[in-house]
């Protein structure tokens, strides 16, 4: 018996299937799809199994040294998957399967990940003499009929393992997942006739695809969940993508005491363990719905019933980096299609190429216009801070600071969105000039008060703060910008009796602090949520009756065409947060432009006027969704060689592709970064039949060049 091994190594050269002999005392475990360990010149890599064959054209083929599992990692499914994402990326095939498991499952050496136990104990042949210590286990036992090995304390481990040794108890070692459910409590709530005309549409429709485009509060989840018992009824799985790590426990618990046990979750909060417990258990069948972020699309589910792709306009589903650099929104489609389920994408600020496809009839267009406890949107004030200056104390305009008292005096909530964290965005010297820069990327350190130091956000770079600038000698260094630390002081100055939780990287770097602050403010221990875009969406307070907004600005000074975009989607959806129960909402909005289209618009919530507004401007100038963009990246340490190969690229590209429009090579957003420099080359198209043959063709003749890294990203999220 022969196999084609794909080996571990994600390296172009090595990107092929390798043939080895599989020995006769293996034979009858060999299957598709799962790891084995192979000798690989002088080493011993772990591969997956990609076929099985009768002969090799190659004569002295090595035997496989041993089978890793006896369980198939990858099915049928996902195997044709990772090439179809390959096709699609231009990824190396094992970079693509290498993506789609949790690390102890990855072929990879020393990926294993300990299975964890708890052993119990049930009485056996209780015939014999026994002492005082082993009567007291037995007795123990007996009343219990079996016992965890954990609740014996004060016992004699000696006189346990006597008995078990002889037979008088019978030891037994049950699997323990490290992630717990509760039991369901199948809360159901009434519908709207709008929800159940959406929920209707899917279950009884034909089409692939829907947009359920809805305002915030307007009830998608309970639409989601009723769709979701739907197929489960019909003995069918069910995905749920969820963009923000901050949305997961919410999501979850909402999940959980509807469905109980039925769920399991793949997100980044979770350790290694716990995914791969969370991987098995969906393998195994024993959770019919996963939950999670972007890797949750590959989910081993079989039998799948339905795709739900909430908050589908956020740009965290497609992956930038590492390559493959996919789109878990695109892979949900191709999965729907596969398993002829619906795929259902949910948002109250829809993408604009989802919105364009459903209005083009690719997706099927939903709709829910109204809150769902009948409140209308909050009002929404936008504060010219031009206007405000003098005015304001610190970064608080008047009016937002009279907002929060008055919230405050009625024992309401605030949630407050500054779109960046750290104390202040760099600090830089008044005398000379001088600016912190990090020493390996192009782009200034952010200065972090609470640890005193200055960081980068892109390497992780950190350095000291010095007291004097170290250009001029002068000690006259100052804070520029604002950060949420910034922030939280100024807050606690003006407010010094209100209670205040900071909600951004930092605060939530460590396990599980995402939901520990979310719980604590929904129980009334802090007043004011204070936090980066992960406080913008998903998040439902009762008491929450004002958002304000520090700076509307930052998302709209970012050089990407997408800034207007997001900067709507943004305020509308935090905007989104105010006033869901009973008690009325306000939105306060401070900005420096506030006749700027996507920052005007949000104060009716008019999303369709800002989608008919930017997709003029997308008309004309050729972006998505009237056009595709492929953004090439030629990196390395030596920039002059670079720009000569970027300029060779551009040329073979100009030759070939009559059809396609090529900018650049031009300098990246970020020039350097870990001390290598970036080139990019900007593509956009329509349709052309070369261009996969061509970045195919520039891929293999750099692939052996040390001094030259080629990435390749199909509908980049942003361009860095």
């Amino acid at each position: 018996m022969i196999v084609g091994v794909l080996v571990e190594i994600t390296n172009r050269n090595v990107d092929k299937i390798f043939d080895y002999i599989v020995p006769k005392n293996l034979e009858n475990d060999i299957k598709v799809g799962i790891r084995v360990s192979v000798p690989f010149g002088r080493m011993t890599l772990e591969g997956f199994v990609m076929e099985i064959k009768s002969s090799s054209e190659l004569d002295d083929l090595k035997e496989i040294i041993d089978i890793v599992d006896k369980d198939v990692v990858l099915n049928d499914e996902l195997l044709e998957l990772g090439k179809i994402i390959r096709d699609k990326t231009l990824a190396t095939l094992m970079s693509c399967y290498q993506t789609m498991l949790p690390k102890a499952l990855k072929a990879k050496k020393n990926s294993t990940i300990n299975i964890r136990y708890d052993t119990y104990y049930s009485l056996g042949d209780v015939t014999g003499k026994f002492n005082d210590n082993q009567l007291k286990i037995i007795d123990l036992v007996k009343e219990k009929g079996k016992v965890i090995k954990k609740e014996l304390v004060d016992i004699s481990l000696s006189s346990l393992n006597t008995l078990v040794r002889k037979g008088v108890l019978v030891e037994e070692k049950v699997e323990h997942y490290r992630v717990d459910y509760k039991e369901e409590k199948r809360d159901i709530k009434k519908l709207t006739p709008d929800q159940e005309s959406c929920v209707n549409s899917v279950i009884n429709g034909s089409d692939k695809a829907y947009l359920l485009y809805g305002v915030t509060g307007s009830g998608k989840t309970e639409v989601y969940m009723e769709i979701i018992d739907y197929y489960l009824s019909l003995g069918k799985t069910s995905i749920v993508l969820v963009p923000e790590i901050s949305l997961t426990p919410q999501m979850i618990n909402r999940f959980q005491v509807r469905f109980g046990n039925k769920i399991a979750a793949i997100h980044s909060a979770l350790s290694d363990g716990e995914k791969y417990d969370e991987w098995r258990r969906i393998y195994r069948g024993e959770a019919s719905i996963v939950i999670g972020a972007r890797s949750a699309i590959f989910a081993p589910l079989d039998n799948l019933g339905v795709i739900i792709v909430d908050e589908e306009h956020s740009d965290s589903y497609k992956q930038s980096d590492p390559s493959p650099r996919y789109s878990a929104k695109e892979i949900a489609l191709i999965r729907g299609e596969t398993n002829h389920a619906p795929v259902v994408f949910g948002s109250a600020t829809p993408s604009l190429e989802a919105m364009a496809r459903a209005k083009k009839g690719v997706f099927k267009l939903l709709e829910l216009p109204n809150r769902i406890n009948g409140k209308k949107l909050p009002e929404v004030e936008i504060v010219d801070m031009n206007k405000s200056l003098g005015k304001s104390r610190g970064y608080f305009s008047p009016s937002l600071i009279e907002s929060i008292s008055n919230c405050l005096e009625r024992k309401e909530q605030v949630i407050l969105l500054l779109n960046r964290r750290g104390y202040a965005s760099f600090v830089s010297c008044k005398n000379c000039g001088y600016t912190f820069k990090c020493p390996n990327c192009d782009i200034t350190l952010t200065y972090h008060k609470s640890s005193n130091t200055l960081r980068c956000h892109y390497c992780g770079y950190g350095g000291k703060v010095y007291s004097k600038c170290p250009e001029c000698g002068e000690a006259s260094l100052s804070n520029l910008g604002v950060g949420t630390q910034k922030i939280e002081e100024e807050l606690s100055k003006i407010f010094p009796d209100s209670k205040i939780v900071r909600m951004d990287f930092d605060t939530t770097s460590k396990k599980g602090m995402h939901e520990k602050i979310i719980e604590s403010f929904k129980n009334h221990e802090y007043d004011i949520l204070l936090g980066t875009q992960m406080v913008s969406k998903g998040l439902d307070f009762a008491d929450v009756t004002l958002v304000g907004v520090i700076n509307a600005d930052t998302s709209l000074n970012i050089p990407d065409f997408r800034s207007a975009e997001n900067t709507f989607s943004l305020l509308d959806q935090v905007a989104g947060r105010s006033g869901r129960s009973s008690k009325e909402g306000k939105v306060i909005i401070q900005t420096f432009n506030p006749d700027h289209y996507a920052i005007n618009l949000v104060k009716n919530h008019n999303y369709l006027a800002f989608y008919e507004e930017e997709m003029n401007i997308r008309r004309k100038l050729k972006y998505p969704p009237f056009y595709y963009l492929c953004n090439i990246r030629i990196s390395g340490k030596d920039t002059n060689y670079l720009l000569v190969e970027a300029n060779k690229i551009k040329r073979s590209l100009e030759r070939n592709l009559t059809s396609t429009i090529i900018l650049g090579p031009s300098n990246a957003s970020i020039f350097k970064m870990n001390n290598i420099f970036r080139y990019n080359i900007l593509l956009k198209y329509k349709s052309d039949d070369y261009l996969i043959p061509l970045l195919n063709k520039i891929l293999e003749h750099y692939k052996t060049n040390s001094k030259v890294k080629i990435d390749i990203d199909f509908n980049p999220s942003q361009i860095l």
